[in-house]
């Protein structure tokens, strides 16, 4: 009986051990499975940020060029140098007369068959829910209603201070949510999980409300009422994306005109001036900072507070102080002398970055550069200056206590002569505030030490925990919440939790991407953080499958890459070929790609899922480019050479589209074709006459309108770049030195 049992107890024990071991074994395999999603999860990752990044510093190099080109020609007339600088910039900042001019919604006739939502003013709780709900039922708000929301929206933000203050005593706790980037699911989702704006229920939103998503017009709209209807517990700050030369690439500005057809100009007008209103930043219990990018080893907050922020129309371009003739004359003598100097980054043979502007000079020149001076002996001109910057400071002071602001502070003084009259003009944002707001707007945190220029994004600073503690003790506050990052999980913290990114667009490059989150803070100031996914798809998917997706999309934008780059891939994989076999090693392909798209990648990983394996790890590279540009032909007869150029031009071609379409009516005229002609004619030395130019203009109306659209100059494009091709193939052999610029690619300067 006592062996019968032990015989089963040591059955027991082997069946245990062997349970036991498989169970290792199993965790073994599943954590290697895990670990192996997780390294193809941080690829993809890795992919979608370097492609967004590079996009973004495309956009500060072309926005650059324009501003040099304008900023170096000369033109023949004041109508001219109007027209350049309202097509280019439209820095200037609208009076009262313009903004009722613009704002005129009253002479718009609401339709008798409209369905959409209805506002009146002042705005009741109510008309802020109906229109959420109006919004997720597709419904759109008329125009009228857009111009007057906007309007209000506008009085109510010129009250606001630079950097708004929020108290946990008055609400139960304050959200803070991150990018929206025009998706509307997660605004929705937000407030139905997080309940609607209330008196107990304060929101701060902390930028990028607009662009890349297709609904960033109705966030607006539901952010600017919800703040109107809550003034003390709604806030907004501004993001590096309320900008209008960024809205030109992103995709806000064709979504205004695509939904309001008629009225998108006026809309958009106004929404330029109301961008520069938007509070640069907001602070929780005089303890947590929340502002869009992040910091720098500069950063001011006392100067932040007290700059006039709706001087700062872009970041992507700073608009110099107006000067009288003989200042201009003083300079014009200046640029002369200076013929020699190096040329901007964009010419050849330099390294400056302009998309920094914070380096460009030392850190001790600080606020004293921030007063502007004039020459020694001009006097009337310093006293003149030093009169209005009291005057702005005490009209910010009689709008934040509720009082009006005089008028006659703008009218030239009595006795004051002609030549001084631009001197009354409202004064342009010195460099120092400038760099103050592109560094709040466009930084991003870093583990090492120290501040360093953003030149992966083009602007701002990369700033490190030193920095971070030192503005934190600066200022006696607890932590900073940033947005700015997408980040996998919604959130990230850094620099020993003293640095909380936020971001609550979720699936932001793909479904299943990204999860969206948003931050709660008590009287305690402890972060809640809450994740989400607005996408209900993303639920009915595994873990495998969601990566799977994601990864492929990624891997998809990679494969556009490679073949818009195809000639320069090209010419690299030859430079390895040195015996011309057509062939070169896998470890040659990932080091020659890596020279042509700087993504920073990890391409021997990628290796796999890009290049078809052989026996002796080498690639015949010419076969592989034609496998890149067979999955990129379309139905369209394009030759690959053309389509590539394509590929690799069509964001900055369309950019340029918009930046010459300064009126946004989807065509470019005569006379912005003419004078945009002349500009790229003074700085190519190309002497065109105007009957040329109209000739050129007609060759492209391809429809004979009298118009260009965007379709037509892609075309054009195209044909010229054809014909330019063709040009060159039989012009080799000549191997002859003729600089013809007409043959360069737009944006590759």
């Amino acid at each position: 009986m006592g062996s019968g049992t032990s015989a089963q107890h040591h059955f027991a024990f082997q069946n245990a051990e062997k349970a036991f071991k498989a169970a290792a074994l199993i965790q073994r395999w599943y954590r290697r499975y895990k670990a192996r999603l997780e390294t193809r999860r941080q690829c993809t990752w890795h992919i979608f940020q370097s492609i967004e990044y590079a996009g973004q510093q495309d956009q500060v190099k072309l926005h650059d060029f324009f501003s040099y080109l304008v900023d170096h020609f000369s033109p023949s007339s004041n109508h001219e140098r109007d027209f350049l600088d309202r097509m280019f910039t439209e820095e200037r900042f609208l009076q009262d007369p313009e903004m009722e001019k613009f704002g005129d919604y009253e002479s718009i006739e609401v339709p008798d068959n409209y369905t959409g939502p209805h506002l009146s003013f002042p705005l009741l709780p109510d008309h802020a829910t109906a229109l959420v709900e109006a919004f997720r039922l597709k419904q759109q708000l008329h125009a009228r209603y857009v111009l007057n929301l906007l309007h209000e929206t506008r009085k109510h933000l010129i009250q606001l201070p630079n950097i708004n203050r929020v108290s946990t005593c008055y609400s139960e706790e304050v959200t803070v949510c991150g990018d929206l980037h025009g998706q509307l699911d997660d605004l929705i989702f937000i407030f139905y999980k997080n309940g609607l704006p209330s008196p107990e229920r304060a929101y701060v939103f902390n930028g990028d409300f607009v662009d890349r998503g297709k609904d960033s017009v109705e966030i607006l709209m539901v952010l600017f009422a919800f703040m109107l209807v809550y003034p003390k517990e709604f806030h907004l700050n501004r993001g590096n994306h309320e900008d209008h030369l960024v809205n030109l690439r992103y995709g806000f500005t064709k979504e205004v005109m695509h939904k309001y057809k008629t009225h998108g100009k006026k809309i958009l007008k106004i929404l330029q001036d109301v961008f520069c209103w938007l509070p640069l930043a907001t602070l929780v219990d005089e303890k947590v900072l929340i502002l869009h990018g992040g910091v720098s080893d500069v950063t001011d907050l006392e100067l932040l507070a007290k700059l006039d922020r709706h001087k700062i129309v872009s970041t992507m371009r700073r608009k110099k102080r107006k000067k009288n003739g003989k200042q201009a004359k003083k300079e014009q003598a200046h640029q002369a002398s200076s013929a020699g100097s190096p040329a901007p980054w964009f010419l050849p043979q330099s390294r400056f970055l302009p998309a920094s502007p914070r380096r460009l000079q030392a850190h001790g020149a600080g606020r004293a550069a921030s007063v502007p001076c004039g020459a020694p002996g001009d006097a009337q001109a310093l006293a003149l200056q030093v009169r209005r910057s009291v005057d702005l400071e005490l009209d910010r002071c009689r709008q934040q206590a509720g009082f009006p602001v005089s008028r006659s502070k703008e009218e030239a003084p009595l006795g004051a002569p002609e030549a001084d009259s631009e001197a009354e003009e409202p004064l342009e944002p010195t460099l120092e505030e400038w760099r103050q707001v592109v560094d709040i707007l466009w930084s991003d945190p870093m583990a090492q030490e120290g501040c360093k220029a953003n030149t992966v994004r083009g602007g701002g600073c990369y700033f490190g925990p030193n920095i971070t503690e030192q503005l934190l003790q600066k200022y006696n506050l607890q932590f900073l919440i940033r947005s700015h990052e997408c980040k996998p999980e919604g959130y990230e913290f850094c620099h020993s939790r003293k640095v909380l990114t936020i971001f609550s667009a979720s699936n932001y490059y793909e479904v299943g991407s990204n999860r969206g989150a948003y931050v709660k803070l008590g009287p305690a100031l402890t972060p809640y953080i809450v994740q989400y996914q607005a996408n209900k798809v993303t639920h009915m998917l595994s873990m495998r499958q969601r990566i799977s997706r994601v990864e492929e999309s990624a891997l998809r934008a990679l494969r556009e890459k490679l073949f818009a780059h195809s000639s320069d891939l090209l010419g690299e994989f030859k430079k390895h070929d040195t015996d011309k076999t057509g062939l070169i090693t896998l470890s040659d392909w990932a080091e020659a790609v890596e020279a042509v798209l700087p993504l920073g990648l990890p391409w021997q990983m990628l290796r796999p899922q890009l290049v078809n394996s052989s026996p002796d790890n080498t690639l015949e590279y010419k076969s592989w480019l034609g496998d890149l540009a067979k999955e990129q032909l379309n139905h369209e007869n394009i030759q690959s050479s053309l389509l590539e150029t394509l590929y690799r031009n069509r964001s900055n071609l369309e950019t340029i589209f918009r930046i010459i379409d300064r009126d946004h009516s989807g065509f470019i005229s005569l006379d912005e074709f003419r004078q945009t002609w002349k500009l790229f004619g003074s700085h190519m030395n190309i002497d065109i006459t105007d009957d040329c130019i109209c000739d050129l203009a007609r060759s492209i109306d391809f429809n004979k309108d009298g118009h260009i659209d965007i379709n037509e100059f892609l075309e054009a494009f195209r044909l010229v770049e054809q014909s330019c091709s063709e040009g060159t193939a039989s012009a080799r052999p000549q191997a002859t030195n003729t600089n013809d610029s007409s043959c360069s690619e737009p944006g590759t300067h």
